[in-house]
């Protein structure tokens, strides 16, 4: 597989952070950006993202691929994903594993897909496609689950591993996401992790969600909790180096918040990932 940057530990680019950004933000090494909010000509995002560009590496984020519809590829989308691409350089692009509309309709929600072997078969096709257009690997994420479909020929990770191996595509594994969807369908969140193949993952997700007891929605809105750190910790001795950020998209805290909570990744990390491992110019 293609080998992909390590970037050590980001945070998501999110607008009330932005000057503060601009005026240096030490102990980031690298942020994140939802990619629909810069899909367009011009305006006060992206002023700032081209300086925040200058001076951080950036990956791009997508919530509207819909890369699991049975719609066709909307090349539209793809048009502009593309210019921005080119435009800002990113590390990766990502986008979920989900489908998010149909006939049309976005219903700005991702939704989960039949883990079959003809969902395998139909995501392989796509993901070939974008990518041929793209002109490099695409990044696609764990979605939480909130239901399970009848039928299943393959567990999630079994899933996972061979949407990877057969398409050329890599991981973004959140392990929020795994811990809600295991709180939600009752497997074991380590066990899962363990599933994954070591060489598909190129990135981690840490993030807060809301706990109802009986289930968990992912909501970006709290810090996170301590089973996701464990599932952290687990995750960095299982597969090295690999480039971690922090989601917070809703009761956004002051900047310095996020970056005392990255800081905890960064030292949770340190004993197991070797110095000086953050070698790669991404910029």
């Amino acid at each position: 597989m293609q080998p992909f940057p390590w970037l050590g530990f980001g945070l998501g680019l999110r607008p009330p952070h932005f000057q503060e950004v601009l005026d240096g933000a030490p102990g980031v090494d690298w942020f994140e950006i939802l990619s629909e909010n810069f899909m367009v000509a011009g305006g006060k995002p992206c002023h700032y993202l081209a300086q925040i560009r200058a001076d951080y590496p950036i990956v791009m984020h997508g919530v509207s691929m819909n890369i699991g519809s049975a719609d066709p590829l909307d090349m539209d989308y793809l048009h502009r994903l593309k210019a921005l691409m080119i435009h800002i350089e990113p590390a990766w692009v990502s986008d979920h594993l989900c489908w998010t509309g149909v006939a049309g309709y976005n219903s700005h929600d991702l939704l989960p897909l039949p883990l079959t072997q003809g969902v395998l078969d139909h995501l392989c096709e796509r993901i070939h496609r974008v990518q041929d257009y793209l002109g490099r690997p695409l990044v696609l994420e764990n979605a939480s689950t909130y239901l399970e479909f009848a039928q299943a020929d393959y567990s999630e990770p079994e899933f996972l591993n061979q949407l990877s191996q057969r398409s050329g595509c890599r991981l973004l594994l959140d392990l929020n996401n795994i811990y809600v969807s295991s709180r939600n369908h009752g497997f074991d969140a380590n066990g899962y992790l363990d599933a994954i193949a070591q060489e598909a993952v190129v990135q981690f997700h840490l993030a807060g969600h809301t706990d109802y007891g009986d289930y968990v929605i992912d909501t970006h809105d709290h810090p996170i909790v301590d089973p996701v750190w464990a599932l952290f910790e687990r995750a960095v001795r299982r597969f090295g180096p690999v480039s971690t950020m922090i989601e917070r998209d809703d009761h956004i805290p002051p900047f310095a918040e996020l970056v005392t909570e990255l800081g905890r990744a960064r030292t949770m990390a340190t004993p197991h990932w070797p110095p000086g491992r953050h070698n790669v110019d991404a910029r």
